[in-house]
């Protein structure tokens, strides 16, 4: 990962390969942002003028490169778009901060350092940058022939990620600065993991793969770790977990880690669907809806890594992450569409689509993670198609048993940088998934797929646990371009969501 240092140096006498400085868009062209005023004063104060020349508007996004000035020991000055000039008084907002740090440390691929000098004013700032420069400088090539670090330049065109970044206008000895930079070092590596996991292929990566990653993350971190599988889950009654692995050749797992603080009063579930292939079972999906869905996982993986985000800085609240694994496979061993499964909570459920199976692991996961009587549980899915239908491929939607709790996680989204919606649980759709045969089918009305989706999972949350559900089957995997700090790919929705939430309730602040 990509090494962040805090630095009082001239931007002038710091040698690095590029500076980084910032450009608004203006009422009557590019501005150049706080923190480049060295920079600026070098052109002679016409640098603004010089990056229009160049084509530059200062939009979100935007990359421009020109040669630095002359006494400068970095050769490359790096403008890069923070969007619209915020009003008088007003700084730029965290997210345009974190955007822009991440376009230009994808920029700076292949460069060995490079010093940031965006608008930075406290340690918050500090924080919201150098969070930006390590998810904008992921790569993920543990697949790839790595040419030009191992093989010479015409093996291959990979470039390694940028190796240094000092972030200038940063306090090295001031403790709230260290403390910002160490939180985003240990947020984001954590979320990098997770987008490994969700790129990482299901031929590599079955439950038990899965199960052992997270058991060794877990011995490193001092989390406690207990993984049930086929026959501990058998033996359970785990009859949705066990019902959608049936047809794999690689068997299902349940796997709980526990973080605990001595000084917490609160606790908190995360419960991950971790679908680590979805074939649609015998309701198999159609050609060009199979390709993607390695990164059915990404649920768990979220809640994974959020886990031990929340053990690396030492929380004062105790969090217990479920990840509900399996593959769905079609084989003659497969859950058939009619099949009727009991659930862990005793609940008989009719299977009318074997590729509705995220909400039959989550539910054993909910109704196991109940009996342990937390404050509040959160679960995280790539869900439905539905949700993606309603609010595109970037924003994820939240539901709740509690209006002020499905607020306090939507404006915690909000807060890091993860946009979400608020979305109803109507109960007129709840009837829809009436059955003859079982207490409950596993599917509705077509119409409103995903908030049906959330219906069913209520119906496994223990009675008066406040819960909120997260459908991230958008935002979880980037099949675009790469934009901001989000790579092509896996993105790590929701991690940083989870950790704000934790945060938060350790300190007594959520709602």
């Amino acid at each position: 990962m990509t090494a962040l240092t805090l630095s009082t140096a001239a931007a002038a006498g710091l040698r690095a390969d590029a500076i980084v400085i910032g450009v608004a868009k203006g009422d009557r062209g590019p501005v150049v942002a706080p923190g480049a005023e060295a920079v600026d004063k070098a052109y002679d104060g016409r640098l603004a003028g010089v990056l229009e020349t160049l084509g530059a508007t200062g939009a979100e996004g935007e990359v421009t490169k020109l040669p630095a000035p002359s006494g400068f020991k970095a050769p490359v000055v790096v403008a890069v778009g923070l969007g619209a000039q915020p009003g008088k008084d007003a700084g730029f907002d965290a997210e345009a901060l974190r955007r822009a740090a991440g376009v230009a440390a994808r920029a700076l691929n292949g460069s060995k350092k490079a010093a940031f000098a965006l608008p930075l004013g406290d340690a918050a700032d500090a924080g919201t940058i150098a969070e930006g420069v390590l998810l904008g400088a992921y790569s993920f090539d543990a697949y790839k022939e790595q040419g030009p670090q191992a093989q010479g330049a015409a093996k291959g065109s990979a470039k390694a990620p940028l190796a240094e970044a000092a972030l200038l206008g940063g306090k090295p000895r001031d403790k709230a600065y260290k403390a910002a930079i160490d939180r985003a070092a240990a947020v984001a590596e954590e979320l990098n993991r997770a987008r490994d996991l969700v790129n990482t292929p299901p031929n590599d990566l079955n439950p038990e793969a899965f199960a052992a990653i997270a058991q060794a993350a877990a011995k490193e971190h001092g989390i406690k770790v207990q993984v049930l599988d086929e026959k501990a889950l058998t033996k359970g009654g785990y009859g949705g977990i066990l019902g959608v692995g049936a047809g794999s050749a690689s068997g299902p797992r349940l796997v709980k880690l526990s973080y605990t603080s001595s000084k917490a009063t609160k606790t908190l579930a995360f419960v991950g669907k971790g679908i680590t292939y979805d074939s649609g079972g015998i309701s198999l999906k159609p050609a060009g809806h199979n390709e993607t869905m390695k990164c059915d996982m990404a649920g768990a993986a979220a809640v994974f890594a959020a886990v031990v985000a929340a053990a690396r800085l030492g929380l004062d609240v105790n969090v217990t992450g479920w990840l509900a694994l399996a593959e769905n496979m079609p084989s003659g061993s497969a859950t058939r569409p009619g099949d009727v499964l009991r659930m862990y909570s005793g609940k008989t459920v009719e299977v009318l689509n074997t590729d509705a199976e995220g909400r039959l692991v989550l539910a054993d996961a909910l109704w196991a993670a109940s009996q342990d009587k937390p404050d509040a549980i959160i679960d995280v899915a790539t869900l439905t198609g539905a949700m993606m239908l309603a609010l595109g491929s970037r924003t994820y939607g939240i539901m709740a048993n509690d209006d002020a709790f499905r607020a306090a996680v939507h404006e915690a989204a909000e807060e890091v940088g993860e946009p979400a919606w608020p979305m109803p649980l109507p109960e007129h759709l709840r009837k829809g998934m009436d059955s003859a045969t079982a207490d409950i089918a596993n599917m509705g009305e077509r119409m409103g797929g995903g908030l049906v989706a959330g219906l069913f999972l209520r119906e496994f949350v223990g009675e008066g646990i406040t819960w909120a559900h997260l459908d991230i089957a958008g935002p979880a995997f980037n099949e675009g371009g790469p934009f901001g700090y989000t790579p092509k790919g896996g993105t790590g929705t929701a991690v940083r969501t989870l950790v704000r939430v934790a945060e938060l309730t350790a300190a007594g602040d959520l709602g």
